[in-house]
C-alpha cells in the first residue's frame, strides 16, 4: 500500500506539506500543491480512510460544492441545504468552484480525502469526475445540472421554462427574439437553448439568433454587443441567468435602447432585484431552495442508509413570471 511519506518521497518534500496539499490547506505554494497531487496520481495513493475515521470519528460536516456562490439562485440553494443539514445536526462546508473544472476537481479531492459524511455538487460539465469520491463511499447528489454517471440528482424543467419564456415574447409582439445562454458544455446552458427553439417552433418563427457566453454579467454583456452589433439585430432577449441579465441591461441602457420600449428581456431566476428595477424584470422562476432541500433529504437519506437502491431523479418546475420588461408598450412619446 502506497503511504503518504513514499508520496513525500516522489514529490520531493515533506509529509507535512503532502499531508496540507491533500488537504487544501491555502498556506501551500501553488506550484507544489500541484507537484504533490500529481505524485499521489501517479502512484495511486488513496488516503487511510479508516485510520483518518478513528482519529476524526467520522464527521457531521457535508460538503456543497457550487458554480458560483455569487450567483443569488445558488444562494438560495444553499439556504436550502443548510437549513435542513442543520435540522439533522449536520453542518455544510460552502466550496465556490466558480465554474473553474480545476478548483471543482481540488474541492472533490478535499471532500474525499476529508471523509465528509456526503457532497452536493453542482457539477461544472457532464464529464466531471466523481470517481474516487464514489469509489471512497462518499454520498453524492448533483443538482442544477447531470453528471454521465448515475448518481442522485435534483434539476429543473429548463427546457419547458425556456420554451414558454419565448413563446411569451413572441405572443407579445416582439419578432426577433434572441437567446443568451451559458456555456456550450453546460447541460443548463443547452436545455435553455433548446427551449428557445421549441417556443420559435411554436411560433412559427424560423429565425434564430444565439450566443453563448459565460454565464456571468460580463458574459451577458458581451453576448449582447455580439447580437446588437450583428445584422438584423434581435428586439428581445430570453437570457440564461440573472448574473447575464444584468450584462444584458447595462448594455441596453448604455446604448439607450428602453426595456420593455424598444427591446424586451425574460431571464432565468428570479433575483432579489429583479421585481424592482424600472421596468421589473420577467423572469423563469426556479425552485432553487427547494432544490436546496431536496438534496439534502435525499442526501441523509443515503447517509442514514434509508436508501440503498439505485440513482434517484427529482425533477422540479419553473415558473414564467410576467412583468413589465417583456410587455411590449407603446413609447410614451408617441
Amino acid at each position: 500500500m502506497v503511504k503518504i511519506k513514499d508520496v513525500a518521497a516522489e514529490a520531493g518534500v515533506s509529509v507535512a506539506t503532502v499531508s496540507r496539499a491533500l488537504n487544501g490547506h491555502s498556506t501551500v505554494d501553488p506550484a507544489l500543491a500541484a507537484r504533490v497531487t500529481a505524485a499521489a496520481e501517479r502512484l495511486g495513493y488513496r488516503p487511510n480512510a479508516i485510520a483518518r475515521g478513528l482519529r476524526r470519528q467520522k464527521t457531521d460536516v457535508l460538503a456543497l460544492i457550487i458554480s458560483d456562490v455569487s450567483n443569488p439562485f445558488y444562494t438560495a440553494v444553499a439556504r436550502g441545504v443548510e437549513d435542513v443539514a442543520q435540522a439533522n445536526g449536520y453542518s455544510v462546508l460552502l466550496c465556490n468552484a466558480d465554474e473553474d473544472a480545476e478548483k471543482e476537481a481540488r474541492y472533490l479531492r478535499v471532500a474525499e480525502v476529508e471523509q465528509v459524511a456526503g457532497v452536493i455538487l453542482s457539477p461544472h460539465n457532464a464529464a466531471t469526475d466523481v470517481s474516487r469520491l464514489r469509489s471512497s463511499g462518499v454520498p453524492l447528489v448533483v443538482v442544477d445540472r447531470p453528471l454521465t454517471d448515475p448518481v442522485d440528482s435534483v434539476m429543473v424543467r429548463s427546457i419547458d421554462g425556456a420554451r414558454a419564456a419565448t413563446r411569451h415574447l413572441l405572443d407579445e409582439g416582439w419578432l426577433r427574439p434572441a437567446c443568451i445562454t451559458g456555456p456550450a458544455d453546460a447541460a443548463t446552458a443547452l436545455d435553455r437553448l433548446a427551449g428557445y427553439r421549441l417556443g420559435l417552433a411554436d411560433g412559427n418563427v424560423s429565425r434564430e439568433q444565439f450566443v453563448h457566453a459565460r454565464f456571468s454579467q460580463e458574459g451577458g454583456l458581451a453576448a449582447t454587443t455580439e447580437l446588437l452589433d450583428g445584422d438584423d439585430a434581435p428586439d428581445s432577449f430570453m437570457v440564461g441567468n440573472a448574473q447575464m441579465a444584468l450584462g444584458v441591461i447595462a448594455e441596453l441602457k448604455r446604448r439607450g435602447i428602453r426595456i420593455g420600449y424598444d427591446a424586451g428581456i425574460v431571464t432565468f431566476d428570479d433575483a432579489p432585484w429583479a421585481p424592482y428595477i424600472d421596468p421589473p424584470i420577467t423572469v423563469v422562476a426556479q425552485p432553487a431552495y427547494e432544490i436546496g432541500t431536496r438534496a439534502a433529504g435525499l442526501l441523509l437519506d443515503r447517509i442514514g442508509g434509508a436508501e440503498r437502491g439505485g440513482a434517484r431523479e427529482v425533477v422540479l418546475s419553473a415558473e414564467l413570471l410576467v412583468r413589465e420588461s417583456s410587455r411590449r408598450t407603446a413609447s410614451p412619446h408617441h
